[in-house]
Parts: structure tokens; C-alpha cells; sequence
């Protein structure tokens, strides 16, 4: 698989339609947040290094959750800004690990899924991408965790958890949701890459 250009049949924006009764919707326990799983649907998925987030803020920001105080969307942008504050491990930053990440994300592109837009950040990792028919987003994210945990405590001469369990996705409700993630991504100031009927480019 040739990684150093994109295949020929790349999501494309323009391409999206749009789904007003979404299905798909499951948890996979009250502590958890939801997730919406669709093949053909593009998806934003955030997955974090393991002791990235305060264990005080997530136990109390989980408790808001479940007792309905705060919603998902609110819960996904809560976690996000605190990642952003830069508290615990930023393996990411190391360029060696964040290409053992970059080479998981590009690995099975134009297989299984069509990668759109992605950033490595220090402690997070955002994906854009298009999941094909016959492969679940858990599964993608689970194997591009379960992968890159290995070598990347391999090169950092660690064990234990590398990535945080779970994950957050957002489904792309329509091209405006897409541009506006797109951007996003971006703009974070990590690794990006962008991947969209265009050659890659990466910062």
C-alpha cells in the first residue's frame, strides 16, 4: 500500500449527504460517553495517552455526565480543552513516537477506512476519517491503540498503558460540520496532516 500518496477514491466533502435520523448510537457503559458507529460516515475520533487528564477533574467531570448536568458534546469539549492545557506524559512530542503513530493511522488507508485529516499532538491524537463498509470505528481505534502501545513503549524503554481507554468520537452532520472540524485539526498546532483528493502535506 503505497503511503505517500492518497488512493483514488478519497472522502471527499463535497461527496457527504446529509443524514437527519442517524442510527448507530451504543454505549459501552454508563461511565463511558456515546459513540455513533456507521460505516461510510465520516467521523472526528479523539484517543489520549493514559494519566493525561487529572484523576479528580475526570471523576467529576464524568460524575456531571451521568447525572445529566452536562451533555456529551459538552463533556467531549471539556476533556478536550484540558488536554490542551498540557497535564501529564506528551510522549507524542517525541518525533519518533509520533512516527510510529503516523505510520499506524496511514497503515490500512484505502482498506479500511480513507483517512481525511489528522493531528498528533503531544498527549492526544485527532482523526478525520471515512470508516469502510465491514470495518467499526471501535474496531479501527482499538487496533491502531493496541499497535502503537507496543512500539511506542518498545522505544521508550516502558510497560503498563500507554493510551488512555476508550475514546470520543463526532459524527460530520454535514459539509459544514466537515470544514469546520477540518479546520480545527489543523489548527491545533500538532503534527497535522491532510489527506483529501490532495497530495499529503504535513507541518
Amino acid at each position: 500500500m503505497n503511503q505517500n500518496c492518497p488512493p483514488d477514491n478519497n472522502p471527499s466533502p463535497n461527496n457527504l449527504p446529509e443524514y437527519k435520523n442517524p442510527k448507530g448510537f451504543y454505549r459501552r457503559g454508563p461511565r463511558h460517553p456515546p459513540h455513533f458507529d456507521q460505516p461510510g460516515r465520516l467521523q472526528h475520533v479523539t484517543f489520549r495517552l493514559a494519566g493525561s487528564l487529572p484523576a479528580e477533574y475526570l471523576a467529576g467531570i464524568k460524575r456531571k455526565l451521568e447525572a445529566g448536568a452536562i451533555s456529551a458534546e459538552e463533556y467531549r469539549q471539556s476533556i478536550d480543552a484540558q488536554l490542551h492545557s498540557g497535564d501529564g506524559p506528551d510522549w507524542l512530542s517525541r518525533a519518533q513516537v509520533a512516527d510510529i503513530v503516523d505510520n499506524a493511522l496511514n497503515y490500512f488507508d484505502g482498506d479500511r477506512y480513507d483517512l481525511h485529516t489528522w493531528c498528533i499532538m503531544p498527549n492526544h491524537v485527532h482523526v478525520l476519517f471515512q470508516p469502510r463498509q465491514g470495518y467499526r470505528i471501535a474496531d479501527i481505534v482499538q487496533s491502531w491503540k493496541s499497535f502503537t502501545s507496543k512500539k511506542c513503549n518498545e522505544l521508550l524503554g516502558r510497560t503498563g498503558a500507554f493510551w488512555q481507554d476508550d475514546y470520543f468520537d463526532r459524527y460530520m452532520r454535514n459539509h459544514a460540520d466537515v470544514q469546520h472540524t477540518t479546520a480545527y485539526i489543523l489548527n491545533n498546532g500538532g503534527r497535522t496532516s491532510v489527506r483529501s483528493q490532495l497530495p499529503r502535506q504535513s507541518k
